[in-house]
């Protein structure tokens, strides 16, 4: 077997994926496009141009010779605060060429949390765009370790002018496919984020298995994501996926909102579109005064939160495009469980993705297996992440054997669906039984009245935990106890009995996260 491929064979279910022994991830996804004719291809577009499949080849070598060049040796990390655009993938993949480690994280974060990462990391390198440079920096003055190349992505002596004389060939690293290959950091909702390690098998699996086999990802489509390239789902939706299926990627790094994703789609024309819920929801609401042309879209694709059936229903009536909502997750790189164009349901993450086995457990870890008993998400791919770097107790409690626990609360309907309840420390026991703040927020959206909907824990004068619901309306003006007395009805109408909101607090934003996720903790603090 050739060195640098894998073999799929596509006559099984799921599909075998088998790696030569010497195996670097760099060639299929970028050196590949040469030999099979695409290198006149566009690849990316962006405001700025287009970036050709030939051109990020050449450049992904001579930034993965840039590194070599500063003595940055196989093994070690470079932390990535790049902004979305060509470089980002170009830097990504030529570390990973180099047999050198990227670190991608968030772009939105402060000076502490840089000096975290940078320590935590022990990053040889740090390459940053100019935007972040006044929070970078101020990480690298407070950080303990000390990296021995610190430069911007572009100005002088950037990397951007160093690869200009750098060599736009470079030997791929002899690396296998369950080396160390990438790190993406988690989300950090509590505690400080954790390095999440994944092999260089791990994108091959995510982008057969969901990209190509699940959501039918082609090489005629463009693809555009509203979510960053530092995320797990943005890394797969605007790098990986298209660039396993030779498409065309549309990268922006402007602010997302409503108009930002109606102009990008109306000027590139993208036919595949991955949002997140709370996208979808202020873009309906924007659509009652625009009409934007979405006409180029064949699918829509969403993650990251639950996504309500109503937004869906609203979606597909407005667009004539079916939103696709998943379930995945960090440490399996991306979508698990997953609705299909041919078999999806309103309001249900979906069935497991081919490839994946999944089983719900109770506390004591023991699998439930009848219907719509809830409990935790374990899951078994080959796209799992190896450990969490320098932390063996959390490894110890995720990571269980082959099976990852994801910590989400789900549970499956008698004809094998599976719904979203939240986290697991997210879930509420109201009189002594378990309610999901999403079904409940769910049932709120399908008020005219709401925008979004955020439901959290509350004790009540006696001790006892009862919903809470922070809202935002399609009108500010509309908050009033009427209101109150309407939705307490609107949901006591539509869910068991005890699962309606006992109190209401009506603000203009809910905390998120980057990616979207609702930030429930901070309602609750």
């Amino acid at each position: 077997m050739r060195d640098n491929t894998v073999s799929v064979d596509r006559s099984v279910v799921p599909n075998r994926l088998d790696f030569a022994p010497v195996f670097n991830v760099a060639v299929p996804f970028i050196d590949r496009h040469a030999w099979e004719g695409r290198g006149d291809k566009v690849a990316i577009r962006t405001e700025a141009g287009d970036v050709t499949y030939g051109q990020l080849g050449r450049q992904t070598a001579r930034f993965g010779n840039v590194l070599l060049g500063a003595s940055i040796a196989p093994g070690e990390r470079v932390l990535m605060v790049v902004k979305d655009c060509p470089e980002f993938i170009a830097l990504f993949f030529g570390a990973i060429k180099a047999g050198i480690v990227p670190v991608a994280v968030n772009t939105m974060m402060r000076g502490p949390d840089y000096a975290f990462l940078i320590d935590d990391s022990e990053a040889a390198t740090v390459v940053y765009s100019p935007e972040y440079a006044e929070a970078v920096e101020a990480g690298l003055a407070a950080a303990g370790h000390v990296p021995r190349l610190a430069l911007k992505t572009e100005g002088s002596g950037g990397l951007i002018e160093r690869s200009a004389t750098a060599s736009s060939t470079l030997e791929p690293a002899k690396t296998a496919h369950m080396d160390d290959c990438f790190w993406l950091y988690s989300s950090g909702s509590t505690g400080n984020p954790k390095g999440v390690v994944h092999p260089h098998r791990s994108m091959v699996c995510t982008s057969e298995r969901y990209a190509r086999n699940t959501a039918g990802l082609r090489e005629d489509d463009t693809v555009f994501s509203v979510s960053k390239l530092f995320h797990s789902y943005g890394f797969g939706n605007a790098m990986t996926f298209p660039l396993w299926v030779g498409a065309t990627i549309v990268l922006s790094d402007r602010r997302v909102s409503p108009a930002m994703a109606f102009e990008t789609i109306e000027t590139f024309r993208p036919t595949v579109f991955f949002g997140v819920p709370t996208l979808y929801a202020q873009q309906l609401r924007a659509m009652e005064e625009a009409k934007p042309d979405l006409s180029s879209l064949r699918l829509c694709i969403s993650a990251g939160e639950a996504l309500p059936g109503d937004v869906v229903r609203r979606w597909h009536a407005a667009t004539g495009t079916l939103i696709l909502d998943g379930l995945g997750s960090t440490e399996n790189l991306h979508i698990f469980i997953s609705n299909r164009e041919d078999d999806y349901r309103y309001g249900a993450s979906g069935k497991p993705v081919s490839g994946y086995e999944v089983r719900l457990v109770d506390e004591d870890g023991v699998e439930l297996t009848e219907p719509e008993a809830m409990g935790t998400v374990w899951v078994k791919g080959e796209s799992a992440a190896k450990h969490y770097w320098k932390n063996p107790e959390k490894t110890a409690a995720t990571m269980r054997g082959e099976w990852l626990n994801t910590g989400d609360m789900y549970y499956r309907t008698a004809d094998g669906w599976y719904v979203n309840a939240g986290r697991g420390d997210d879930m509420l026991k109201v009189g002594g039984l378990w309610c999901s703040p999403f079904e409940i927020e769910g049932r709120l959206i399908e008020h005219p009245s709401v925008l979004e909907a955020a439901v959290v824990g509350r004790a009540d004068d006696d001790g006892l935990t009862k919903p809470e619901a922070w809202i935002v309306l399609n009108n500010a003006a509309d908050a009033c106890a009427a209101l109150e007395a309407a939705l307490v009805e609107h949901c006591r109408s539509g869910l068991a009995h005890y699962k309606y909101p006992r109190w209401f607090r009506f603000v203009d934003d809910l905390p998120k996260t980057v990616t979207g996720k609702i930030q429930r903790f901070r309602l609750r603090e």
